[in-house]
């Protein structure tokens, strides 16, 4: 049979607490402090005498806010601001149970303080007590500004932390014209800021009417008129304060002055736009070809075309770093300098030195045919070939990478030959009392 273990309270310490006089405010309904109140709930709570004598009614007083809600004197005794259909008054022995019920409902996050005074029906106890909870939060967000920040991006700010409920309801109308039509294609909500991605470049200066209906708050109140709209000028690109490209100005005066119905001014700005937007990307040159501040897909451009000949997987700093030291690579090429760098910026691995190539070679009345002799090299190619010695044990992929770097920077003549890695420290099979056997398992060392 299955043993089950059950539930159990266990009792660790008794403390003896001395009765108090007096009633005592228990059963808060909303309690003390809480938040998230709905805006519509009664106000309950129970006094009660922890002795036998009882609470005295009469001398019952509940303020609200300020505003006395409950007065046991008075006819009636439950303010008409609080006498909802769920007030009354419970009345036992030892307990007087109030409910107050507002007829209107609590404003939105407004902090409401509750205040208590009583006393038992003998006067020998009293209580003024007041505690506070807090309503919940309905307030709708709303949009205080925005700004083109870029030709497809514009940030919209709230007094309030957001988030995008339904990105195909925002909506962004040029209210002036000529100007091109704009959709969002993406959102990004980071605290109070909301930032849209459009579908293609603003009109400069023109001005366009964001609606922001698919947004809320974080408690789901959703972006209101009339604080959901606002207007945000196209992003204009920065431009050289000398540069002058009106294509307006260059028209004939006399062609200007005969547009009396102002279609070719309309025209004319179509293509200003056009015009403003190339010279603003060839003002954006400099930031392609700069390493420090060209994308990540431009810096392979940049690499290719400094004949970049190592085949490693770089992130985007390590290609910066590259496209910096590359030309010096070339520089240093056919020289030690230019290996042991080369390898210290790929690996973080130093280089301790290069030597000789160290072949085996016959030792006179040691070495046996076909035993411990090898077949060295010529005399040329041993007087080209080089060992390399490094200060630490490398991967498997390492070996692989300095060997490629090597063999692209090493002098076209040379040959490396041998990678030689620190080698572990030997160990030793140490002699165990009553286990290990004289001339078996035991070695001198």
């Amino acid at each position: 049979m299955a043993e089950i273990e059950l539930p159990r309270l266990t009792i660790d310490a008794v403390a003896a607490i001395v009765g108090v006089g007096g009633p005592l405010l228990v059963n808060r309904d909303p309690a003390p402090d809480e938040v998230e109140v709905p805006l519509t709930s009664a106000i309950s709570l129970e006094l009660l005498d922890p002795g036998t004598v009882g609470v005295s009614r009469v001398a019952t007083k509940v303020w609200v806010r300020g505003g006395l809600a409950f007065d046991g004197t008075a006819a009636p005794e439950i303010a008409p601001g609080f006498a909802g259909p769920r007030a009354g008054v419970i009345e036992a022995s030892d307990t007087l149970r109030v409910t107050l019920d507002p007829t209107t409902p609590f404003d939105s996050q407004a902090a409401i303080v509750v205040r208590v005074a009583s006393q038992t029906k003998d006067a020998a106890g009293t209580i003024d007590e007041t505690y506070t909870f807090r309503a919940e939060d309905r307030t709708a967000p709303r949009l205080l500004a925005g700004v083109a920040v870029a030709p497809r991006t514009m940030r919209l700010g709230f007094d309030e932390p957001i988030v995008v409920t339904d990105p195909s309801s925002i909506i962004v109308k040029s209210r002036v014209g000529p100007a091109v039509p704009l959709t969002v294609v993406d959102t990004r909500a980071d605290g109070t800021v909301l930032e849209l991605t459009l579908s293609t470049e603003a009109t400069p200066d023109a001005t366009y009417r964001v609606k922001a209906a698919g947004v809320a708050d974080l408690r789901s109140n959703g972006c209101s008129p009339p604080f959901d709209e606002i207007d945000v000028p196209g992003y204009r690109p920065a431009r050289p304060a000398a540069r002058r490209f009106d294509l307006w100005s260059m028209l004939p005066k006399h062609n200007r002055r005969a547009d009396a119905t102002g279609d070719l001014a309309r025209f004319i700005a179509c293509l200003q736009e056009v015009a403003d937007l190339l010279l603003a990307e060839a003002d954006r040159f400099p930031d392609v070809f700069d390493l420090e501040r060209a994308p990540e897909t431009f810096l392979d451009l940049i690499l290719r075309d400094l004949g970049n000949p190592f085949p490693f997987e770089l992130d985007a700093l390590g290609k910066r770093r590259l496209a910096s030291v590359l030309v010096e690579m070339y520089r240093q090429k056919g020289t030690a300098v230019g290996v042991k760098n080369a390898v210290r910026f790929f690996l973080a691995v130093d280089i301790d030195a290069i030597t000789p190539l160290a072949a085996a070679a016959l030792v006179l009345g040691e070495s046996e045919l076909d035993l411990d002799w090898e077949l060295g090299p010529s005399d040329r190619f041993a007087r080209y070939a080089f060992d390399l010695k490094v200060g630490r044990v490398l991967s498997a992929k390492e070996r692989r990478q300095l060997r490629a770097i090597v063999d692209y920077l090493k002098p076209a003549h040379t040959h490396f030959v041998n990678l030689v890695e620190p080698v572990p420290p030997p160990s030793f099979d140490d002699w165990e009392l009553g286990e290990s056997l004289v001339g078996v398992s035991t070695d001198l060392h």
